[in-house]
């Protein structure tokens, strides 16, 4: 009796063992619904012109990943690689760039960037400092913050208002080809249901002119047989908006892919559709997961 009573107690600890063991922090699926092999996914996306990345900002495997997917871009694309970013604004290009050829060390290049984010040296630090290793162009795609808070308060208006030298870290074509009808400004105004503020359409603008920029930047520094990794907040380029929109909108023809962020429960709730649409590959990530700090 005792034998067997220690022959289920083993086996119920074995149990629990390979039921922890099986515990995922994230699973990658394509856009069908099913799951899809990193390598596969990776050989995959190469083969385009630009890759987008949707991270949720705070989210370890968001970051783990973007580092992971450079190293096997660049096996394949070597120094065609280069990357974009949102969370750099392009008025710190030029200290990016001496950085990046060595001109002087790290403490020097931190207290010169302006705006950097909170989560820099545990999230975007790894992407940069693999860029510097090997020797790859990384790009401050984003529109000033100061800027984008004057369309926030003063519409199109403020672009009147501001110098040439101003103007160059704006997309040229906001102004051109904005529409607050597009599903990603749009639905800024849906979901405020019955309380749509009498600025709504400034604030759409603004979130454009991040878009629009980060576009611009994007293209800006793409030559042909270049291949860009881009990474931004999700809701820059899910269901082929914001920044997406914004690239095919000024120079059609470019082949693009984007794979993005969602929580577990975010996937069970999509529909097919959405699955289908929302990118070209998924992240569903657990919805318990530890966030870094921004």
């Amino acid at each position: 009796m005792k034998h067997l009573l220690l022959t289920v107690t083993l086996l119920i600890s074995f149990v629990f063992v390979a039921s922890a063991q099986d515990k995922q922090a994230y699973q990658l699926f394509k856009n069908n619904g099913k799951k899809a092999k990193y390598d596969k996914m990776i050989n995959d996306l190469a083969k385009s012109d630009m890759v987008f990345f949707g991270e949720y900002h705070t989210n370890p495997i968001s970051h783990w990943l973007q580092l992971e997917m450079s190293k096997s871009f660049y096996e394949i694309k070597g120094d065609k690689l280069f990357f974009g970013a949102e969370m750099f604004e392009n008025g710190n290009q030029l200290v990016i760039d001496e950085y990046l050829k060595g001109f002087y060390k790290e403490d020097k290049m931190l207290a010169e960037i302006t705006q950097l984010w909170g989560n820099y040296n545990t999230d975007y630090r790894p992407l940069l400092e693999f860029a510097k290793e090997k020797k790859l162009r990384f790009i401050a795609t984003n529109i000033p913050r100061r800027y984008a808070s004057m369309i926030n308060k003063k519409g199109m208006d403020a672009l009147k208002e501001l110098s040439p030298e101003a103007l160059s870290m704006i997309g040229p074509d906001l102004e051109k080809y904005f529409d607050p009808t597009v599903k990603a400004y749009a639905e800024m105004a849906d979901m405020m249901g019955g309380h749509v503020p009498p600025n709504m359409l400034n604030i759409q603008a603004a979130q454009a002119s991040k878009d629009a920029t980060m576009a611009h930047f994007s293209l800006q520094n793409y030559n042909s047989g270049d291949f860009l990794f881009h990474f931004e907040g999700s809701y820059h380029s899910n269901y082929e908006q914001g920044i997406i929109w914004w690239i095919n909108k000024i120079q059609p023809g470019l082949k693009i892919k984007s794979i993005t962020t969602v929580t577990e429960s975010e996937w069970l709730d999509m529909t097919d559709e959405e699955k289908a649409n929302i990118a070209n590959y998924i992240i569903v990530v657990a919805d318990d997961m530890t966030q870094t700090k921004r």
